[in-house]
């Protein structure tokens, strides 16, 4: 996988760049010599040409993210889509979101073996949704903690059969081989800490917003905020929860002081209170027409013609998930 220019999306690429010090750069040829290497998964490690997870950024001390690209998952991206981390302790290792598919997986725990043989503890899904979380079965050798809302369960649990069967047809059948939904063993209600040996995670769930199981992670030791899909940039958003309770959240998050924090698609790192103010722009926009034609009686096809529109040029995918955004503000709002 060649590098994004970080203000720019690579050409040719359209689901759902970049700060920071590159200390491990994983050639395609090394992950297949170390996949080549190892007993574990040996049905996955033939890994396809075309998507790799073969670098990762440590963006902090000990924390570390590969970049998903500004696409729809396909054939030919094999559902590398969306950014996947992991945070190094001194006793151990946790992963947030794990990407699109067991093959990629495979690829990130490679990653992670390429910096350190610390035990993986810890598998941290920020929300249900694909992209972010069908990597999560190359951990199970790792026997780690699933970690997630306390409602993920239920969405994954509800949605499984559909997401299984509509990510493998996007993605291929040999691209998508071992993917499986994993249930969280940890459920987050409350704020809780995760020790990974001189350093701790604080976990955060989130009112319904991007969706209803939005989980944030802070790693304390150097303040780098983990947003999940909760922050799109250059990407467009997404609304699979509540468009009001998602501009709400940001209004929340606008008072964080950290260092630095990890979009679900996007650069790498970016700051706050910047990073979140293009995504508010563009819902507001969805919620304030919306609204507004609600009120001058204007039908849903209306809304979808119009609303919103004033953001086209300013994100990518706009085509692909716009209309879907003003449809779900609209089956919201109207009932104000």
């Amino acid at each position: 996988m060649s590098k994004q220019p970080c203000d720019m999306p690579s050409a040719g690429r359209t689901m759902h760049p970049c700060d920071g010090r590159v200390v491990s750069t994983l050639t395609r040829r090394g992950v297949v010599l170390a996949a080549l290497a190892s007993a574990s998964l040996p049905l996955l490690r033939h890994l396809p040409a075309y998507a790799a997870i073969d670098d990762v950024t440590e963006v902090a001390p000990g924390v570390f993210v590969h970049q998903g690209l500004y696409e729809v998952q396909s054939a030919a991206n094999g559902g590398d889509i969306a950014n996947a981390s992991f945070v190094v302790g001194s006793e151990a290792v946790a992963v947030i979101d794990t990407s699109g598919s067991a093959k990629l997986g495979v690829q990130l725990r490679d990653a992670i073996r390429a910096v350190t043989d610390k035990p993986i503890r810890y598998v941290i899904n920020t929300h249900m949704h694909p992209d972010h979380v069908f990597g999560n079965a190359a951990f199970k050798q790792d026997n780690p903690k699933f970690v997630g809302h306390y409602k993920l369960a239920r969405a994954l649990g509800t949605r499984k059969e559909g997401y299984l069967a509509a990510n493998e047809q996007m993605v291929g059948s040999d691209a998508f081989a071992g993917s499986e939904v994993i249930l969280p063993t940890v459920s987050i209600k409350e704020p809780t800490k995760l020790d990974l040996g001189d350093r701790e995670l604080l976990l955060e769930p989130q009112p319904t917003a991007h969706t209803d199981n939005d989980l944030i992670v802070t790693d304390l030791k150097t303040e780098t905020l983990f947003l999940g899909d909760l922050l799109f940039s250059v990407h467009v958003p997404t609304i699979d929860g509540s468009i009001a309770g998602w501009l709400s959240v940001l209004d929340d998050l606008e008072q964080r002081n950290v260092a630095r924090v990890v979009p679900g698609h996007g650069p790498k790192t970016m700051e706050l209170p910047e990073a979140l103010a293009p995504q508010k722009r563009y819902l507001s926009a969805i919620a304030d027409d919306v609204r507004r034609q609600i009120a001058e009686g204007k039908t849903l096809e209306e809304a979808t013609k119009s609303a919103g529109f004033s953001e086209k040029d300013a994100w990518e995918l706009f085509d692909q998930y716009h209309v879907r955004n003003v449809t779900a503000a609209y089956a919201e709002l109207e009932w104000e």
